[in-house]
């Protein structure tokens, strides 16, 4: 029983080639009569593995696609291609594929044997990315994927976190998901010595074995909880918040806005809100001078004086300009 599991995994593996294979070709790569591999397909096909067969002298077995993802049989090389491929998406934060490529990475790196763990990590500790420059908020992923099993076994996870003064603390929480946006991973996590629900930036996030003990999973803050860590990076965490009509499509404003920058809400066809927040109003007023986009502010009334402050202080630099202002080929005084 235990050599005929082996050859039926063989069998697979080969079928996964994604090419067709004769039943001569299979049965000489298997060491097996033509009618051991018939018969040995039709136990895949019994375990609801789809494979084709095409009748004639050319014909042969196939792998076709079927209604679900069956397990996926991969030699050593291809393994370690498919993880340091999974680690260079976490670690670049592509739109749409990070939180998937984590998941995937830390159900393979759960199975892998040790020599192929250690080709990975030599693979990743001697590649330098051109992308994307290391700095103080890149993500060690072996870091996402130890988070990403505390968040999948419901562990309880323990932590060094630096917080924004460089002061490191000790946290306990219960892990729930890991979030990412195009700067950097969030983990919302709920936090157990202070009875709340806390989202913690990875990069800050030095994991301290042994975790545990196993919880029962809390019902998450928000159904949305990429709108959540949005408007908690953009707004909650700083000190002054503001809410701005932005005189745009919110489709538009959106290719304008980062998530980071602030939450987006549709107004009208013509208008959308942005709420935002910053250390400060003056920091606040630039950055939507640099978004492009007409506004007008809602609240508070201290973001208009901002606003304000920051108009008559270009418009003095315009007067101070003089005729260096002036566009190529004509005078201060604009003249032809």
């Amino acid at each position: 029983m235990v050599e005929t599991s082996a050859r039926l995994l063989r069998l697979l593996s080969l079928l996964q080639a994604h090419r067709e294979w004769s039943g001569a070709e299979l049965a000489e790569r298997l060491g097996v009569t033509a009618r051991t591999v018939r018969r040995d397909v039709d136990r895949l096909r019994e375990l609801g593995y789809p494979v084709d067969a095409s009748p004639g002298t050319g014909g042969g077995y196939r792998l076709g696609a079927g209604a679900e993802l069956p397990p996926l049989l991969l030699d050593d090389d291809e393994a370690v291609a498919v993880a340091v491929g999974l680690r260079t998406a976490a670690g670049q934060g592509i739109e749409g594929i990070g939180e998937s490529s984590v998941r995937a990475l830390a159900k393979l790196e759960q199975v892998l044997p040790h020599r192929l763990r250690r080709r990975v990590g030599a693979l990743n500790a001697y590649t330098v990315p051109v992308l994307r420059a290391a700095g103080p908020s890149a993500v060690d992923p072996a870091v996402l994927t130890e988070l990403a099993h505390a968040c999948r076994d419901a562990e309880r996870l323990r932590f060094a976190y630096r917080g924004h003064d460089g002061a490191t603390a000790r946290r306990t929480v219960e892990p729930h998901r890991l979030v990412c946006t195009e700067r950097r991973w969030y983990l919302v996590a709920w936090d157990v010595d202070r009875a709340g629900w806390r989202t913690f930036r990875v990069d800050r996030v030095t994991p301290t074995p042994p975790h545990g003990p196993r919880f029962v999973p809390r019902r998450p803050p928000a159904e949305d909880l990429a709108a959540y860590v949005s408007q908690g990076i953009s707004s909650r965490a700083y000190a002054e918040q503001a809410v701005v009509r932005l005189l745009a499509p919110l489709e538009e404003a959106a290719e304008r806005v980062p998530p980071y920058a602030g939450t987006l809400e549709a107004e009208s066809p013509e208008s959308c809100l942005l709420r935002t927040g910053a250390s400060g109003f003056e920091a606040m007023a630039a950055h939507l001078v640099w978004i492009g986009i007409e506004f007008e502010v809602v609240e508070p009334y201290g973001l208009v004086e901002a606003v304000r402050a920051a108009r008559d202080r270009l418009s003095a630099a315009l007067d101070r300009c003089g005729s260096a202002g002036s566009p190529p080929g004509r005078t201060g005084s604009g003249a032809a």
